[in-house]
């Protein structure tokens, strides 16, 4: 019995090709781009000596540079989640290290496998497609959900400072030094565009469509209407604060919930996959005899589509909408 090591070769290099995208990163923007960085990231380039105007440019371009590049055949994929995640690679960046990655993929298949080139091709650019969309879809859910941890506290700081006599373009001043980020940087860019001119109420509803957020829908909505018809906004953003942390406590509450449920979900949608691995490895001349009968593909295709049918299954039955 021959054990096959092929398949975690393919897996090794997968997981250094992710790897790579993010040591890319990193190297590119520095530690300031992290989203657990203590100081935030607009804060961080003022201190290195850019102007405010040139650092507001430079983050409103990050924030909105992807969206407008939906119309890009193989983008079209990515967009979305990258503005979400607000990767500062321009888009064209990213189809370049895609191209970058798949190469280094691809020489990483020659020298570890003996599979044929068509198939290297094939399996190296979808390697760096796939690990490109995989780290921006990881980042993007990091940062929605550290945004949406920290909006309660936000809008509670706002709070504390309108009821000492603070403006609210003053109070989101406040929260963009005082919150870390990716709050704060966000903050810190309503708050230039408010000293540039612009109106803050249209400011915060383009910041919640951009991230499609339903929590600073609320607070951009609760902010028009003070500004149109009046109103103590202080008492207002307090109960939105109280309405957004009672939200977040009750997804915490259905995410523990229903974790068991995902995680037997997840293990019955890769137990098969895994198990087919295995046996490849472990005994690599398995299906010899049957491969050459008739009903072997189309055995294969009905296998593979109840796979795929069981992952959308399961995803169903735990997407519990709140």
């Amino acid at each position: 019995m021959s054990i096959s090591a092929e398949p975690i070769i393919y897996g090794l290099i997968f997981l250094a090709v992710l790897a790579l995208v993010e040591g890319l990163y990193l190297t590119v923007f520095g530690k300031s781009i992290s989203l657990n960085n203590r100081v935030n990231r607009r804060l961080d380039l003022l201190e290195k000596g850019a102007g405010r105007e040139e650092v507001l440019e430079q983050l409103r371009k990050e924030m909105s540079q992807h969206l407008k590049a939906k119309k890009i055949p193989i983008y079209s994929l990515l967009a979305a989640k990258a503005q979400k995640a607000n990767i500062a690679f321009s888009p064209s960046q990213l189809i370049m290290i895609m191209g970058l990655l798949s190469v280094v993929a691809f020489v990483g298949l020659t020298v570890g496998t003996a599979a044929s080139g068509p198939v290297r091709l094939l399996v190296s650019s979808l390697m760096g497609v796939g690990a490109v969309y995989i780290w921006v879809n990881n980042k993007a859910k990091k940062r929605m959900a550290m945004i949406e941890e920290q909006l309660p506290d936000a809008v509670e700081l706002m709070v504390r400072s309108l009821r000492v006599g603070h403006p609210f373009s003053s109070a989101v001043s406040i929260v963009a030094k005082e919150v870390p980020d990716p709050l704060a940087s966000e903050m810190g860019v309503i708050a230039d565009e408010s000293a540039y001119g612009r109106d803050v109420g249209e400011a915060l509803k383009a910041m919640a469509e951009r991230m499609d957020m339903q929590d600073l829908r609320f607070l951009a909505v609760a902010v028009t209407i003070q500004q149109t018809s009046g109103g103590n906004l202080a008492e207002i953003l307090d109960g939105l604060a109280k309405v957004i942390r009672a939200r977040f406590k009750l997804f915490r509450r259905v995410k523990a919930i229903t974790a068991e449920a995902k995680w037997s979900g997840m293990f019955l949608s890769v137990f098969p996959l895994g198990a087919l691995v295995m046996i490849n490895v472990i005994q690599p001349n398995y299906y010899d005899e049957v491969m050459d009968t008739a009903v072997f593909i189309p055995a294969a295709l009905v296998v593979a589509a109840f796979l795929v049918a069981n992952i959308f299954v399961m995803r169903s039955l735990v997407n519990i909408k709140v």
